[in-house]
């Protein structure tokens, strides 16, 4: 991600980028992992450019996609800018693989392997995989065609244009008011937008006004950002306490905002709802 918050000491020298034919971040990975497995294995290869390791085991998938005849797909992540993907297969180390197949976690293994015994891994994976997947070529499924308005809202935000994905999903969601799909990806994208404008000192004016209701706002959109939930809803469940009338109620209905961004199942959100009925009687 881009913008306010800068990211490139996370970026090593060009001599050691890895291919980006197969790059996939937090805006395109709905489409490019879990929407692509349900037609053929994605294999999720989570690297930094910080470990020559998994640069070369990037390098080594990259080559042996090129083999696959689309028997299987790649998808390349970056872990540090993408945090939230990391945090939602519950990375412990990079390089870290996994095979989604049908939009699940099928396999994985950590840490740099061999070519040898990487191709043994594939082999297994497909073979789990073979006639099971709902819209592959074996499945009882066809492939659902893509919805062309929702194409539109990803290829826009893909290119950077933020107000362009916007303005697709608010139409969307103009013609069909109940579209929960539209719903939950304008959230994700005004979010995403409103981080955009944040100050990299963003926790730190927070932390130095403890009073001050839009720093704590800021912090905990940087919080959120950066893949640290604990600590965003944390802070606004203390503003709470500390707060009351339309103040306590507008600190409230950000930290519900909030909480939409993920699923409802999400045991940080679970356990942050708790803390808040708390904080609120």
């Amino acid at each position: 991600m881009s913008g306010a918050v800068d990211l490139s000491s996370l970026k090593q020298p060009a001599a050691t980028d890895v291919p980006s034919d197969h790059a996939v971040t937090e805006a395109n990975f709905e489409t490019q992992v879990l929407r692509r497995s349900m037609q053929a294995p994605v294999v999720v290869v989570l690297y930094s450019q910080r470990s020559p390791g998994s640069v070369e085991l990037v390098k080594l998938f990259e080559r042996l996609v090129g083999e696959a005849d689309g028997g299987w797909d790649l998808a390349t992540v970056e872990a540090e800018p993408n945090m939230r993907i990391a945090q939602a297969f519950g990375v412990q180390g990079i390089p870290t693989v996994i095979a989604v197949a049908g939009g699940q976690p099928l396999a994985d293994f950590q840490g740099a392997q061999p070519e040898p015994r990487v191709r043994e891994w594939l082999t297994a994976v497909m073979e789990a995989v073979r006639g099971q997947l709902p819209d592959g070529p074996e499945g009882a499924a066809q492939p659902e065609p893509e919805d062309p308005r929702f194409t539109a809202a990803e290829e826009a935000l893909e290119r950077g244009d933020v107000d362009g994905a916007i303005g697709a999903y608010e139409a969307i969601l103009a013609a069909e008011p109940g579209n929960s799909e539209a719903k939950a990806a304008l959230r994700q994208v005004r979010f995403y937008a409103r981080t955009q404008g944040l100050p990299e000192d963003a926790i730190a004016r927070a932390d130095a006004d403890p009073a001050d209701i839009d720093a704590a706002f800021g912090a905990a959109d940087m919080e959120l950002f950066n893949g640290e939930p604990d600590g965003a809803f944390a802070r606004l469940i203390n503003l709470i306490k500390r707060t009351a009338g339309d103040d306590r109620n507008r600190v409230r209905t950000r930290l519900v905002e909030l909480f939409e961004l993920f699923d409802t199942a999400d045991p940080v959100v679970v356990a942050a709802r708790r803390k808040l009925a708390t904080a609120l009687y």
